[in-house]
């Protein structure tokens, strides 16, 4: 999850707080990386095993530009990656239950999936090998895993609406609050509706418009006590809205996603949340394991050019009152997205009860991590349901040069280690 750039930004905040010289590695202090190469590139960044050696031509030189600041900074946390000086490779598979799937996700990891794993999932596939109803017990309550957000965030809604009504509830939409931070006032045709509907991954991950019911699950979107068990990624059931009834809304903005029914929320204040993995676990006047998540703040760029692309008239408005094509948005809202659906990204280090997924690869990159990370979520293949058939392909994307190359060096790291502390490696 960590790149290069992120990696670079802790050396020098460590080194700031240890009071020590900038040129220092991590302030002077050991540093133990916990990791699995083979997921998820980290978004927006470089990986910890980039290898910018092996680039023949490297793009700045070759296009006769100067190295950025950050060029430079990723460079250098790469050269910290390259003073690891023991390695320990954990080799035991603990959350995978099931020998012949354990053995499956080995050759799916390396890119090797073979004819007889591709038949052996293909038993899961619904229609196919596999006759159930995701409508019904225990699959109605299984996530479903996808690549695209606007993917989730259109299954979430839709579930969300389906919930409400199975229980005889109103759909309520938590809408965010949005402050534009501009010298010159803005006034573009439907801006804050496009502002709202943008996708979370484009808005530090705190959603324009938040669909609730109770008994829902969800995922919190923000560390808000790491040592709490409060962190991004961490799972619990909504169960109640508090908030300041005087800003309910009986219909509200986009009518065109949520029904015309649905009750639209401003200025929620928090949201109750069951997070049964948390350490904290009886709060005064709370029920055991309910926890109080509050509104957070954040602020994003939203460059007016991309949020316009259809209509070119509003370049023309920008260019004639000299206005910035970025601007700058702080956003006041709910750090909480409905489970109902996830992204594969966002199910890196989770352990699933059950999990619904599709193997057909959207258009773009595809990495070994594509069909790795989703397919390892669980403890045995019975609790896999995939939405439709897919290629053999899926299970044979290879780990890239970057991934192998790092993984044996680490390994060759790893037989010193064995050798220098031999007496740990009984």
């Amino acid at each position: 999850m960590v790149g290069l750039s992120l990696l670079a930004r802790l050396n020098k905040l460590v080194a700031t707080a240890k009071h020590s010289d900038p040129m220092s590695t991590m302030g002077g202090i050991n540093i133990i990386f916990f990791g699995d190469y083979i997921q998820y590139s980290p978004v927006f960044d470089k990986p910890l095993y980039y290898n910018f050696a092996s680039k023949i031509n490297n793009d700045t030189e070759k296009n006769g530009k100067l190295a950025t600041e950050n060029d430079i900074q990723q460079k250098s946390a790469r050269a910290l990656i390259l003073q690891i000086n023991c390695v320990v490779m954990l080799e035991e598979q603990m959350r995978t239950k099931d020998l012949a799937y354990r053995a499956l996700l080995d050759r799916v990891c390396n890119g090797e999936g073979i004819h007889e794993n591709w038949l052996l999932l293909r038993t899961r596939v619904i229609g196919i090998g596999l006759h159930i109803s995701l409508n019904e017990p225990p699959w109605n309550e299984a996530p479903i895993l996808v690549y695209r957000n606007e993917l989730r965030t259109e299954l979430n809604n839709r579930a969300v609406i389906n919930k409400a009504y199975e229980i005889s509830r109103v759909p309520t939409v938590v809408i965010a609050t949005d402050t534009i931070k501009a010298k010159k006032h803005i006034d573009l045709p439907d801006l804050t509706r496009r502002l709202l509907t943008l996708s979370d991954n484009k808005t530090e991950h705190l959603p324009g418009y938040l669909p609730l019911v109770p008994g829902m699950p969800v995922l919190l979107q923000e560390n808000i006590a790491c040592e709490l068990g409060l962190s991004n990624g961490t799972q619990g059931i909504f169960r109640e809205l508090v908030y300041n009834h005087t800003s309910e809304l009986t219909t509200g903005s986009n009518e065109d996603v949520f029904t015309s029914d649905t009750v639209f929320v401003r200025n929620a204040q928090y949201a109750l949340v069951e997070v049964r993995k948390s350490k904290l676990k009886n709060l005064d006047s709370l029920d055991s394991h309910i926890i109080p998540i509050p509104v957070i703040e954040k602020t994003f760029d939203v460059n007016l050019d991309k949020l316009y692309a259809d209509k070119g008239a509003v370049m023309k408005i920008l260019k004639e009152k000299k206005l910035k094509a970025t601007i700058c948005v702080k956003r006041k809202a709910l750090p909480l997205i409905p489970a109902y659906s996830i992204t594969a990204h966002k199910s890196q280090g989770q352990t699933l009860s059950k999990i619904v997924i599709d193997l057909n690869m959207p258009p773009g990159i595809v990495e070994v991590a594509s069909a790795y990370v989703p397919l390892s979520r669980v403890e045995q293949l019975t609790n896999v349901a995939i939405l439709q058939d897919f290629s053999i392909s899926a299970l044979q994307v290879k780990p890239s040069k970057g991934q192998i190359a790092e993984l044996n060096r680490l390994a060759v790291i790893f037989e010193q280690t064995k050798q220098r502390y031999a007496q740990y490696f009984v």
